[in-house]
């Protein structure tokens, strides 16, 4: 899922991309697995779909990454929902080796907000001028208490250390600036994430880094009428690693 493709391009190098360009942090100490099993199949010489099983208690989510050598470094292709249990990487450099991994989070969200965007899109006014509130930023604010999160699974994801005072102001027809309380310790970052009108689960839209309570979206057609979250969240033990090497170009 890569970043928001209309974000300017001081968004673009300030946050982490969910997919595509974001290579994973290393891993906590810890079991040397998630209790997720993963397999792949190489559905044709340049397509892979991956399958696991498995579960963690409390898991927010995992992330898909993948590496053209084992040792990496891995790119994270996806944040996925608990209760998915496949996920396709399809046109492939043939001929290559591939390997992959899953890496659950843990983390507490903010109570949601509901923001409704003015019809149409915004003049040039609006947007010139806006890398101040696009940019994500810390925010410094009073003092406040904070509570360690860690991948534990259930109990983990301490309800204390929830990001807190989540607001969306409406900056113009297509953008929104965030602003929340920070109340984690020792997180690995943020995900903003959205539940569009109509649809049934929330989605991360951008990945932030540790300690950032300011940030600015450029929303997509589809968007005027949205719910958004904040996830303050750790990264927990990796999965197995598995491997297939493609094959040749169909096309060619």
């Amino acid at each position: 899922m890569p970043l928001r493709p209309r974000a300017t391009l001081a968004t673009a190098l300030a946050v982490l991309t969910l997919a595509g360009c974001s290579s994973s942090p290393e891993v906590r100490k810890g079991p040397a697995e998630t209790s997720a099993r993963l397999a792949a199949t190489l559905d044709s010489p340049i397509d892979i779909t991956l399958r696991w099983t498995g579960d963690e208690p409390g898991v927010a989510g995992r992330t898909v990454e993948f590496a053209t050598e084992k040792a990496g470094p891995y790119t994270v292709l996806e944040f996925m929902p608990p209760g998915r249990t496949t996920y396709r990487h399809p046109d492939l450099m043939p001929e290559t080796p591939f390997y992959y991994r899953l890496r659950p989070y843990f983390g507490p969200a903010s109570p949601a907000v509901e923001v409704a965007l003015p019809p149409g899109e915004p003049s040039e006014r609006e947007l010139t001028g806006n890398e101040k509130w696009l940019t994500p930023r810390t925010v410094r604010g009073p003092k406040v208490r904070t509570a360690p999160l860690t991948a534990r699974g259930a109990g983990g994801a301490e309800a204390a250390a929830a990001p807190a005072d989540f607001e969306a102001t409406v900056k113009h027809a297509t953008g929104i600036h965030f602003t929340w309380t920070d109340r984690a310790a020792g997180e690995d970052g943020h995900l903003l994430e959205v539940r569009q009108a109509g649809s049934e689960g929330y989605r991360p839209v951008a990945l932030l880094n540790p300690d950032i309570n300011s940030f600015g979206l450029i929303t997509l057609p589809e968007e005027k009428r949205a719910s958004y979250r904040v996830r303050a969240f750790v990264y927990g033990e990796r999965s197995n690693v598995v491997h297939l090497t493609t094959g040749s170009d169909p096309a060619s």
